[in-house]
């Protein structure tokens, strides 16, 4: 539906290249009902994500700053999943010949609907209007409507054949109080510009090393002038952090795989400018991204199995949970 900025991930991809998959997970009572009831285990079913961002207008309310709507595809069980979701439902509709479902969660109302045997749509926004339009255009997409303006504007600048990326405006979901602040860090970029930021993965590019992983960020800032200020602050940051690397690393000290990894991203990462647009480009060989993923992964904290010791139960690995939208 029409968004102030959309997110998507391939994650067949990424599941082939970390195994993620693979990872033990300690999963709450929730979660855990809601894999016993549909069969569904997220890591291992999904197969693509798409998410769109509805700035709210009272960042006060119960969906905070920023409403979403889902889209879910991969493999599904569709008659023990709308079993569950009847059961969890405070009501229901039909639309477009369609169940939707609304779940109470969290002060919210959670609609749910399946657009197809593989496809799931998910909203939380205040009204149904979003979980209409998505049924509306699932029917329609054989037609060639255009669908959301926003994909319309901005998606002829995501890079072909992209795992992963965004687009937007770059206020939402960082901007606070005016700023703009990623993991705590405040940034100088213009909260009226538009981003699109982009993952691919390229093997022709390095065939000796098995291929690499592209991080393209594109800001597209109201005028040039913007956009030189962009990279000149990214640069000074950039250059920062390389001179920090640098100062504080101690040759007596082995450095682990995940810590040698970031070094070789940041040295690849370079900043340039195209008119009024500012792009910064990194890569990463899958080594390095499988060493950076290996630095979180419970798998990876457990103690090394010996002869005398017998294996670790999965069941008492620590994990993070994870409880999904749909619950």
């Amino acid at each position: 539906p029409e968004s102030d900025a959309i997110l998507y991930v391939n994650l067949q991809p990424l599941r082939v290249t970390t195994h993620f998959d693979k990872s033990p997970i300690t999963r709450s009572a929730d979660f855990q009902h809601f894999i016993d009831a549909t069969g569904i285990v997220p890591e291992r079913d999904l197969d693509s994500v798409a998410l769109a961002l509805h700035r709210m207008p009272n960042p006060n309310g119960p969906n905070g700053p920023v409403a979403y709507s889902e889209v879910f595809i991969g493999r599904f069980d569709g008659q023990r999943l709308d079993k569950y979701l009847a059961s969890v439902a405070s009501s229901q509709e039909t639309y477009a010949g369609r169940t939707v479902y609304t779940i109470p969660l969290d002060g919210q109302a959670v609609r749910v609907a399946q657009l197809a045997y593989d496809t799931i749509a998910v909203s939380n926004m205040p009204t149904a209007e979003q979980i209409h339009s998505m049924l509306d255009r699932s029917r329609a997409s054989a037609l060639g409507t255009p669908g959301c303006s926003l994909l319309a504007a901005r998606f002829h600048d995501v890079p072909l054949l992209s795992q992963a990326w965004g687009i937007g405006h770059i206020g939402l979901p960082f901007s606070h109080n005016g700023d703009i602040t990623v993991l705590g860090v405040s940034l100088p970029l213009p909260a009226d510009s538009d981003l699109v930021a982009s993952l691919r993965y390229t093997p022709a590019e390095r065939v000796l090393s098995g291929g690499a992983v592209q991080l393209r960020v594109e800001e597209i800032a109201p005028d040039p002038t913007s956009a030189e200020s962009t990279v000149q602050s990214l640069s000074v940051i950039l250059g920062l952090l390389r001179g920090l690397d640098s100062a504080t690393a101690d040759p007596t000290t082995p450095h682990t795989p995940s810590d040698t990894a970031l070094r070789q991203v940041i040295a690849s990462t370079h900043i340039e400018q195209h008119d009024q647009r500012a792009v910064l480009n990194a890569t990463a060989t899958l080594d390095q991204v499988k060493a950076l993923f290996s630095a979180h992964d419970p798998a990876a904290e457990q103690a090394p199995v010996t002869d005398d010791t017998p294996p670790p139960s999965p069941c008492n690995v620590p994990g993070k949970n994870k409880k999904p939208s749909l619950c």
